[in-house]
């Protein structure tokens, strides 16, 4: 199958350095132009619920970064890779952690395109245009020589008529397991209450009392496989869950990571078995006795992202962490909480099986 250059069948687009990202000055109310950044691309759309927003001058005064109907926003930095397209008639400004694809719609079809992004084919090549620093970087330049699978626009249609069924079973079984995420966080608080309010009144104490957070080893994205190609490999967790696998771990064991920087900071995932984590995952490891699941659903109730500094690049203090007040219960509480944690455990097997 004939491929070609992604800049050949779409303009790249950059925000505007000079001008794009907005004061404090320039934030408006809802209703004027949004200004998207990456936390704002979720599920292959937009986001509007925690939207900045732009006045129309300051709109019309960008050179570039505009964005409208058919485009597509992806991620140069931090989240590598991470999409969305426009579906409704909106214009708005993109941060400079992002770039407009705004293909040739009578070469690609826009969803093809967004298929075409995913494949693994392109996940290679996005893996070596990384820069390799410590915060994972692309340039328009390099996603512009992307090679894509081009087919007759007809077949194009096909592939995305067939893969978006597939999608919509996947869907379906995601939001099933959201349900069963939710029911964890529900029986969390029938059992302890709301952690950050407190609401049954359980002994407190600051976080830098019982545990320490601990940021992972700078790791280079060349030493990073996006699969697992060799006999001792073992994943790499960055802020926002594994990033791929490298030969040596750090970790072992069952840990909470938090996301400390970008728009995913504040993150909380649960790492298991023989692991390493970069610069931008904090272990934490208690200093009492307690249960690793317990602990992990604590952090997650405690919605770390409140405690985001920075704009142009948010991220979490350790220092501010520290003093969080935590609620402290006993073990067999918690192990009681971890039972039920794993059974519902086992019917997210079952929902993941249906799938495959």
């Amino acid at each position: 199958m004939e491929k070609v250059k992604l800049g050949d069948i779409a303009v790249l687009i950059n925000g505007d350095r000079g001008k794009n990202y907005p004061s404090q000055a320039d934030i408006t109310e809802e209703g004027d132009v949004p200004f998207v950044n990456a936390g704002h691309l979720t599920g292959r759309t937009i986001d509007f619920g925690d939207m900045n927003y732009i006045s129309k001058e300051k709109y019309e005064k960008l050179n570039s970064g505009k964005f409208e109907k058919g485009d597509i926003l992806y991620c140069l930095r931090g989240s590598l890779g991470k999409k969305a397209i426009v579906n409704d008639d909106v214009v708005g400004a993109i941060a400079s952690s992002l770039v407009i694809i705004r293909p040739d719609y009578e070469k690609i079809d826009g969803e093809y395109l967004m298929f075409s992004l995913d494949s693994p084919s392109i996940k290679e090549q996005l893996v070596k245009a990384n820069n390799g620093s410590s915060q994972p970087n692309l340039s328009a330049a390099s996603v512009r020589e992307y090679q894509i699978e081009l087919p007759d626009i007809s077949l194009q249609k096909e592939v995305v008529e067939k893969l978006t069924r597939v999608r919509n079973v996947m869907d379906e079984r995601q939001k099933e397991l959201n349900l069963l995420n939710e029911l964890i966080k529900a029986r969390f608080v029938e059992m302890f209450g709301d952690p950050i309010a407190n609401t049954k009144g359980l002994e407190v104490r600051s976080l830098k009392d019982v545990m320490v957070l601990k940021a992972g080893d700078f790791t280079a994205a060349s030493d990073i496989s996006e699969e697992p190609n060799e006999v001792n490999m073992y994943p790499c967790y960055g802020g926002n869950g594994i990033r791929g696998y490298v030969a040596e771990y750090n970790q072992e064991g069952n840990y909470s990571l938090i996301g400390r920087q970008g728009a995913l900071s504040g993150n909380v995932q649960y790492a298991t078995g023989k692991f390493k984590n970069t610069e931008h995952a904090l272990l934490v490891t208690p200093t009492i006795k307690m249960n690793s699941i317990w602990l992990n659903q604590l952090l997650i109730n405690l919605d770390l992202k409140r405690y985001q500094t920075g704009a142009a690049q948010p991220g979490l203090s350790v220092k501010n962490l520290q003093e969080i007040q935590i609620i402290i219960v006993p073990i067999d509480e918690q192990n009681k909480y971890a039972e039920f944690v794993r059974q519902v455990d086992k019917s997210k097997v079952v929902e993941l099986n249906a799938v495959a």
